[in-house]
């Protein structure tokens, strides 16, 4: 066996851990995937790069709303595709080259890591152990049980960007953040989309008005098969075909190239926690605030642990994780007070806090705004009619409790009211406490907050 200082699953955000502050601790690092994480390699960065193609696409293909005569000859995939992943993949290359052969100190294993025994981990052929053990193996898309599905070729977003051409008609099964950004990247590449999903709207864990009008706005791109339940898949010389049921009527979908894309789950099953004493949720490792789990020693982080499923978040995890590994007389104390996220579709989804209906179903009594980015000159200079921001404040100490953007640019709109969210600012120093530039789009953020 093989004893070590500390030990870190998963070389997502676990690969930012073995800072200078660790040079003289012996280190092994254990991935059994593509060096670098989901992030890097299958998720934020390179599905974004795929994001900005597609909104280049679609801004020239409405070039003639703001009278630009502007046509566009093609789409070359195989280019767009080599462009993301010729920067993203030497990028996973370097990162595995420099822990192996420029960190002396770290021992990095290319193999599945599992918990045989108390902070014992076995890795292929080899047994590890260490005082201190950080997991951040991450998670893996859920693949839910429909009769046939294992037997015909589907993809998940761990590979359907890698594809060497793009699909004639691509069915997406699922609503979420994952099928409308890749929904967004295949409309705009030529792809004809049906998407088949179990809810009544797209991203329904949205705020009410968020999941309607984006669900209207993407009608008009796709179509979607919603409150649909699939009941069987196959495959023949035809396609890909999909029997699913919508309102009690049985309908049969026929693609070139099915997604799936349904959530995904945390590694902690393969990692066999239990083996080791961890408590967990079945896949879900359980930690407390300070990033620790039940066994002294051993902390978790990122998708692993989590409901958010955000880099943002895994980062500030693992920040937490590092510093009590280091300093555990010292704890710091992980704070989800203001966790925002976004969805990179067309059109944009940005929001942070509570939707309305929590607030209803949790009695706070609220105030609320919506501003349209059509009622704003920049909305004018956009043409916008479907862009929106919702503002969500207590009665009484006027708070914001919730913000939620639709429209270009939602992700970037939508920081300054994090910021004031996060600091404790009332909604009324928001609009008043400063200057707003006119006629900045941000001015949409302050209109609505001056209707509070």
């Amino acid at each position: 066996m093989q004893e070590f200082d500390l030990i870190i699953v998963g070389s997502g955000s676990g690969n930012s851990i073995p800072s200078p502050e660790f040079d003289s601790w012996r280190i092994a690092l254990v991935e059994k995937g593509v060096f670098g994480g989901t992030c890097l390699n299958v998720g934020c960065i390179p599905s974004k790069m795929f994001v900005y193609s597609a909104d280049t696409v679609e801004h020239v293909r409405h070039a003639g709303t703001y009278g630009v005569d502007a046509t566009l000859n093609g789409v070359d995939w195989q280019s767009i595709r080599d462009r993301v992943f010729g920067r993203i993949d030497p990028i996973a290359a370097g990162g595995e080259d420099y822990r192996v052969n420029q960190c002396p100190n770290i021992s990095v294993f290319r193999d599945e890591g599992r918990f045989v025994d108390h902070k014992v981990i076995q890795v292929g052929d080899t047994r590890i152990t260490a005082d201190k053990i950080i997991l951040g193996a991450g998670a893996r898309p859920f693949i839910p049980d429909i009769p046939g599905l294992d037997e015909v070729g589907f993809h998940t977003s761990d590979t359907i960007m890698r594809l060497d051409e793009v699909p004639r008609r691509l069915a997406i099964g699922g609503g979420g953040y994952i099928a409308c950004e890749l929904g967004h990247v295949f409309a705009a590449m030529g792809s004809e989309v049906t998407i088949v999903s179990r809810s009544p709207l797209l991203l329904r864990a949205e705020d009410a008005d968020i999941s309607a009008r984006f669900t209207q706005a993407f009608s008009e791109r796709a179509r979607l098969y919603l409150g649909c339940v699939p009941r069987r898949v196959w495959q023949d010389d035809e396609g890909i075909h999909l029997d699913h049921e919508e309102h009690g009527d049985r309908m049969v979908t026929t693609v070139d190239a099915l997604l799936w894309a349904t959530g995904r789950m945390p590694n902690g099953d393969t990692l066999d926690v239990e083996q080791g004493g961890i408590d967990h949720d079945g896949g879900r490792v359980l930690v407390d605030d300070t990033m620790a789990t039940n066994v002294e020693g051993i902390y978790a982080f990122g998708d692993l642990v989590n409901t958010f499923q955000l880099k943002h978040v895994a980062n500030a995890e693992a920040k937490i994780a590092f510093h009590n590994v280091l300093n555990p007389t010292q704890p710091q104390h992980m704070d989800y007070h203001c966790v925002p996220h976004a969805v990179f579709s067309a059109p944009q989804v940005a929001s942070v806090g509570a939707t309305e209906a929590q607030l209803i179903g949790e009695r706070v009594p609220y105030v609320s705004a919506i501003k349209d980015f059509g009622s704003t000159a920049y909305g004018w200079a956009l043409e916008d009619t479907t862009g929106f921001v919702k503002v969500l404040a207590h009665a009484e100490t006027r708070h914001l409790l919730g913000a939620h953007i639709m429209g270009p640019q939602a992700s970037t709109l939508l920081q300054s009211l994090i910021q004031g969210m996060r600091f404790g600012q009332t909604v009324d120093e928001m609009a008043h406490g400063q200057m707003w530039i006119h006629p900045a789009l941000s001015e949409v953020v302050e209109n609505a907050l001056l209707e509070l």
